[in-house]
């Protein structure tokens, strides 16, 4: 059976990813959801094809898929509009198995698109000689849209990846190759054109929402609803229509979202969101939180609170979504704070903390404290921490630092002085790539 990907096949240098291109859209008529899987396995594949011969590309903490395509050497080397492309390959084969959520077909199909796509874009940045190519949805293969048990299908997901080796092992292997595939990568992309094949903005910008809520455990039609009526707009019918609006458990909502079109700022629609959250809120009695889209950026504001709006690389579950919203009454002022001098008891260290603190209840993001050797900058901020936790602000913390020494000293300061037992330490060096204590 003809496939898009039979090209693949002609290449040696493609072999490791080739064959599960094939195989992902054959399995079309199986069920879609494995189609999904099986798409996501290939993009995989052919992501670390990418990391495995290209010296320009970094290796991240860890080389499961997710991190790979988030490294920022990958993302500055694909074509930026390929990038929402191999997200949602990557979020629907996640759904296909970690969600009892049913897989359609025109959501599969989609997925081999961008897969295509993705191993376009290799050909054209690797191989030696390219042609474009156009992917023909004609020759896919019917299915009956058939639904595959979960145990089976986290079956075969589990069995894709389980022979995968070590992705630095490879990188040490391919070193000399490496630097003569980044060269010629470099020679191509000045020789040649790229395009994508995209569908519909429309069309695109639903789906990849869709996918989007639903890895992220909103069903549709269940505690989530979309074109949601909206009543009270400051409009000549008083009436409106919220794209999408997400629920809690007390059948109160949590968070409306806004989705623009995916050529447009996803910014732009945080007014309108803004007039479905007042009208929710006259409703409801209690002001949902705001999410603006495109399909591909996603923007979070909680007004309420006034905080400003930020970038985030998706939608909250229900549960996250839920403390937001608990917190309004649940957080403490940071006002007249009592510094525990069993952490900290000298004047500049307790200045910084009430600093940070003022910072904080100003609606600042980011703070920097500067202090010299041996003044106590990891007791200042077991401080800061003891504050925010007794203040509900705060629940994970992470800490960074340059050495694993400093690492451990500090797990160990933080279990002593605060009681945290259940830390981990995640560490790397040029040799040893993800441990855990």
């Amino acid at each position: 059976m003809e496939t898009n990907f039979d090209y693949l096949l002609e290449k040696k240098e493609y072999a490791d990813f080739a064959v599960q291109a094939v195989e992902a859209e054959k399995s079309l008529s199986i069920s879609p959801a494995t189609c999904a899987i099986l798409s996501r396995r290939a993009l995989e594949l052919a992501i670390r094809f990418v990391f495995s011969y290209d010296a320009e590309l970094k290796l991240p903490y860890q080389d499961n898929v997710s991190s790979l395509i988030h490294e920022r050497t990958f993302r500055d080397m694909i074509e930026p509009r390929l990038f929402p492309m191999l997200k949602y390959t990557i979020h629907l084969g996640n759904v296909a198995v970690h969600t009892n959520s049913n897989i359609k077909r025109d959501e599969a199909v989609i997925a081999l698109r961008d897969l295509f796509e993705f191993c376009d874009w290799i050909d054209y940045s690797y191989s030696k000689e390219y042609k474009e190519k156009a992917f023909d949805e004609s020759i896919l293969a019917s299915g009956n849209e058939k639904r595959v048990k979960a145990d089976e299908l986290q079956k075969l997901y589990d069995s894709l990846s389980s022979k995968d080796r070590n992705l630095e092992e490879i990188l040490k292997e391919n070193e000399s190759l490496r630097q003569q595939m980044a060269k010629e990568r470099r020679q191509n992309i000045q020789t040649r054109e790229f395009h994508i094949d995209t569908l519909s903005e429309a069309e695109t910008r639903k789906k990849y929402i869709d996918v989007e809520l639903r890895e992220a455990g909103w069903m549709i039609g269940r505690n989530c609803t979309v074109e949601e009526p909206i009543i009270g707009m400051p409009n000549h019918t008083g009436t409106g229509f919220a794209d999408y609006v997400l629920w809690g458990k007390d059948n109160l909502p949590l968070a409306v979202v806004e989705a623009k079109k995916a050529s447009a700022d996803a910014m732009v629609g945080r007014q309108q969101a803004k007039l479905y959250a007042d009208c929710l809120q006259n409703q409801y009695g209690r002001r949902p939180l705001i999410f603006t889209t495109n399909g591909f950026e996603f923007f979070y504001t909680d007004d309420y609170m006034r905080y400003p709006t930020r970038e985030v690389s998706g939608f909250f579950t229900q549960e996250e979504l839920q403390l937001e919203i608990d917190r309004r009454k649940l957080r403490k002022p940071l006002e007249n704070i009592e510094i525990n001098d069993q952490i900290t008891d000298r004047p500049y260290q307790k200045e910084a903390v009430t600093a940070v603190c003022d910072a904080i209840s100003k609606r600042h993001r980011k703070m920097l404290i500067v202090q010299a050797t041996g003044s106590g900058k990891t007791r200042v901020s077991i401080s800061i921490v003891d504050v925010l936790r007794r203040h509900n602000y705060v629940k994970n913390i992470l800490f960074l630092a340059d050495r694993i020494t400093l690492v451990r000293q500090a797990k160990n300061s933080y279990a002593n002085l605060l009681g945290i037992y259940h830390a981990a330490i995640y560490w790397r060096t040029k040799t040893t790539r993800n441990p855990q204590e």
